[in-house]
């Protein structure tokens, strides 16, 4: 499974999601351009010791990023979707999406890929998740699927 950010801006959001790439045994992708240096203190703090256990790759743009998903499943994480996340058939390959904290995923990269979209559902006035928090929906959903599936070799 591989978790990717496009333009994250805040350090501890990357940081708190390297550290859950670890917990659930997906790659890192972090699409430039960023809001932070990977040296930052802030998102090293927040990914505490798992960054040593970290597979962690630095795309230049999203075409660098589509080079590296090949014909692999894109799940788009958007407000801008449909289908609930929940309604979807996770798999061991999938690319799990998100957009920047402030801006979401560009709306003309969606709009290449409309079939692929997810969605949180939310309910009052809340637009979205702080994004760490959407990653951590989303991914634990694939893996209670994949592992259901037992992908990894790991009982359910």
């Amino acid at each position: 499974m591989n978790i990717v950010l496009v333009t994250p801006e805040i350090p501890p959001n990357a940081g708190n999601v390297a550290r859950l790439c670890v917990s659930v045994g997906a790659a890192l992708h972090l699409v430039k351009p960023l809001g932070f240096e990977i040296s930052d203190r802030h998102l090293r703090r927040a990914g505490l010791d798992y960054w040593e256990h970290l597979e962690l790759t630095v795309h230049a743009d999203l075409d660098a990023l589509l080079a590296a998903v090949g014909t692999d499943p894109l799940r788009l994480a958007t407000t801008h979707a449909t289908r609930p996340y929940t309604q979807v058939a996770y798999t061991a390959r999938d690319w799990l999406v998100f957009g920047s904290e402030t801006g979401g995923l560009p709306e003309g990269f969606v709009a290449r890929f409309p079939e692929h979209g997810i969605r949180i559902p939310m309910w009052g006035p809340s637009r979205c998740l702080n994004l760490s928090n959407a990653v951590a929906v989303v991914a634990f959903e694939a893996l209670r699927q994949v592992r259901a599936a037992d992908f990894y070799g790991v009982p359910a």
